[in-house]
């Protein structure tokens, strides 16, 4: 009976966001985990896209979240490193807001534990949408009509605050779900699906490749990350660990604030934890989708898939902190570019009907 009560609690919660969102989400996979204090209505969701591409979040009008976010181009940006208000320029590439609900931690370093504190940060970052306090945003938007009557709507009141806009951009994020693809119809057994040359480096992916070292695909969690954090080399291109490090730990600064340091933004986990191991270290992103959101790693370093496999074929880039699982891999031509070709068939197929939803385009 308590398996049974537990069925239908999970059921429950999958009609209810479904009905927020407007549609149910791919069989098998429990929705995005919500705040108890951030239930999802279909109005907050409503709310929350007009905000996500609104510009006048930003102090000059020129950035919204979708600026970095960019549904069309996989909901990144297509840049090496995010651009901000003025044309200013972060330390790290924009990752996609797709399947974002799902991830444990947000931001390349994982300083952001939810989607609703994620949201507050780039709002008064000066680098991205440059507002001087949240204050002064909350003022800015009580000054706009649609907004006064959108709040009081939907959490009741016109004097609103940052944690009421956090949260319907959150929302707004939850809904932003893609995980129906050529591999996912393949995984069900439709050996047809996907080609022989994707079906080689889906092999490949488990084995010789070792991809799913930490990109491990799990039926009930199929969004390809481990959710940890790995020293793979890339911040040591032009990096001295070290010096870095010691000029991290001096002073106030947070998290934040070091994250678009030059330099000391490369050193990663370390600057949320300050804890050794965590040096170099950056989140394993998901794959899904993968082929639409060059270019790649957290400085967008690498341009192409493929030269992302050349990087891990490698072995990455010695330092005394890269993650042991990190050896050359001796991969040939031909499994390389099998291994693109598995990547490209996680691709979702509803793809363009997601991009014109979440611009308010129906389902």
């Amino acid at each position: 009976m308590k398996g049974l009560y537990t069925l239908l609690i999970c059921l429950v919660i999958l009609a209810l966001h479904a009905a927020a969102v407007g549609g149910a989400l791919p069989a098998g996979i429990l929705p995005p985990e919500e705040p108890v204090d951030n239930p999802a209505t279909t109005a907050k969701v409503e709310l929350g896209r007009k905000l996500y591409f609104d510009k006048r979040l930003s102090v000059d009008d020129t950035v919204s979240c979708a600026t970095c976010h960019e549904p069309e181009k996989g909901f990144a940006d297509g840049k090496k490193v995010a651009e901000g208000i003025g044309g200013k320029k972060g330390t790290r590439n924009s990752p996609t807001t797709l399947n974002a609900a799902f991830l444990e931690l947000q931001f390349w370093d994982g300083r952001a534990v939810t989607l609703e504190e994620q949201a507050k940060g780039p709002l008064i970052n000066p680098v991205e949408m440059g507002m001087p306090s949240h204050e002064a945003l909350e003022k800015k938007l009580r000054d706009i009509p649609e907004y006064r009557k959108g709040f009081k709507k939907t959490f009741g009141t016109e004097s609103f605050t940052i944690d009421h806009v956090a949260k319907a951009i959150a929302a707004f994020e939850r809904t932003l779900v893609s995980a129906s693809s050529p591999f996912d119809r393949f995984i069900a057994g439709d050996k047809g699906a996907i080609s022989d040359d994707a079906k080689a480096g889906w092999v490949l992916f488990n084995g010789k490749a070792r991809c799913a070292t930490c990109h491990g695909f799990i039926s009930v969690y199929p969004f390809f990350t481990n959710n940890k954090f790995h020293n793979i080399g890339v911040a040591m291109k032009d990096a001295n660990f070290e010096k870095l490090a010691r000029e991290a730990q001096k002073g106030t600064a947070t998290p934040e604030e070091l994250a678009f340091r030059e330099g000391v933004a490369e050193l990663g986990r370390f600057i949320v934890t300050r804890e050794p191991k965590d040096i170099g270290a950056f989140k394993t992103p998901g794959l899904r989708n993968v082929a639409l959101t060059a270019p790649y790693m957290h400085d967008g370093s690498e341009p192409t898939l493929e030269a992302v496999i050349d990087f891990y074929d490698k072995g990455g880039v010695l330092n005394p902190n890269l993650d042991g699982g990190m050896v050359p891999l001796n991969l040939l031509k031909k499994e390389k570019s099998q291994l693109v070709e598995f990547m490209k068939a996680l691709t979702s197929d509803d793809i363009a009907q997601l991009i014109k939803s979440s611009q308010g385009g129906g389902r």
